[in-house]
């Protein structure tokens, strides 16, 4: 039995839901790069970074390639980008929306006439 689009769905957010594999994926925006690169970048371990990376892989995520003793990771499409700036945007709003309902906070209290 196939796995129901909305559980497919679900998978790969649960695969996104770490911000290390955000942050990994923000970096491949800008091109491909290898794994101690990416290690450095984001100041983790490289048996830690090539463990995300494995998770971003097996969920074709990312892909990756052998050049001479290392190995290159790209994003897989450009649906990806396109799903992280969709992610920033929707993020923005959310941000907006909460700072209008701090400043409304932030007036004085309605306070009602004498009477």
């Amino acid at each position: 039995m196939p796995i129901p689009l909305y559980q497919a769905k679900a998978d790969l957010f649960r695969t996104l839901g770490h911000p290390i594999r955000i942050r990994i994926l923000e970096l491949l925006q800008q091109g491909p790069l290898a794994v101690r690169e990416l290690a450095a970048a984001v100041e983790v371990e490289s048996s830690t970074m090539s463990q995300h990376l494995g998770v971003l892989r097996m969920a074709g995520v990312v892909s990756a390639k052998r050049d001479g003793g290392s190995v290159i990771y790209a994003l897989s499409a450009g649906e990806v980008a396109e799903l992280l700036g969709a992610a920033r945007r929707l993020l923005t709003e959310v941000i907006a929306d909460q700072s209008g309902l701090l400043a409304e906070l932030r007036q004085p209290p309605y306070e009602s006439p004498p009477g």
